[in-house]
């Protein structure tokens, strides 16, 4: 708490210094826990993600590849208004589209070593494909705000600095679905732990 009411302090005295507030200038909670599937290998890459967060959102700039005809990282999440960069670090040529109604594009056949950058404006989760190598297949999951996490092979998230509050915590995975609705309770300085189900 101490530590908490440190970073606060500093905070206040950066914007009165130097007429802003530090981006961390609040102190929150974190939440951690694991996803259990009843298909195990989508216990990886699930998008674990908070509702409702009364926060500013925080856009990001994130980076999707293509190496020996598969999208790196299968699973990107980006919060809304975030920007990625689609590069081609493979060794022919690719096309990157979705046609995902929420947000339709088509950056058209580029060359190795060229990159393209796509602006996500809307919470939605964007299949990517390539019509030159039909076998790819890659995701962006845009959320509502920054306060998410993609798990790895165990399951197991963290979010980290969240607004003290209540808020319902929920999954997107490629195959599965959430099972039931789940409420978790933040406080600051504290971490609260969540267990969450995942099939079909």
């Amino acid at each position: 708490m101490l530590k908490c009411k440190s970073k606060l302090m500093k905070s206040a005295l950066l914007m009165t210094t130097f007429g802003f507030l530090a981006s961390n200038a609040y102190c929150g909670g974190t939440v951690t826990g694991s996803v259990d599937a009843s298909i195990a290998k989508y216990k990886k890459d699930a998008v674990v993600y908070l509702k409702g967060v009364k926060a500013p959102v925080t856009p990001q700039k994130g980076e999707v590849d293509q190496k020996n005809l598969v999208f790196v990282p299968h699973v990107l999440a980006v919060p809304v208004g975030s920007s990625v960069e689609f590069l081609n670090n493979d060794k022919v040529n690719h096309n990157i589209f979705s046609a995902d109604a929420c947000k339709k594009f088509n950056l058209g056949t580029y060359n190795p070593g060229m990159s393209k950058s796509v602006t996500f404006d809307k919470p939605c989760v964007v299949n990517l494909l390539c019509n030159v190598h039909s076998e790819m297949s890659g995701w962006v999951v845009v959320t509502e705000n920054q306060f998410f996490n993609v798990t790895g092979a165990d399951g197991k998230f963290t979010i980290k600095n969240v607004p003290a509050g209540t808020y319902e915590i929920s999954a997107w995975s490629e195959k599965l679905k959430p099972q039931g609705k789940t409420m978790v309770t933040v406080a600051e300085g504290q971490t609260a732990t969540v267990a969450l189900k995942l099939a079909k």
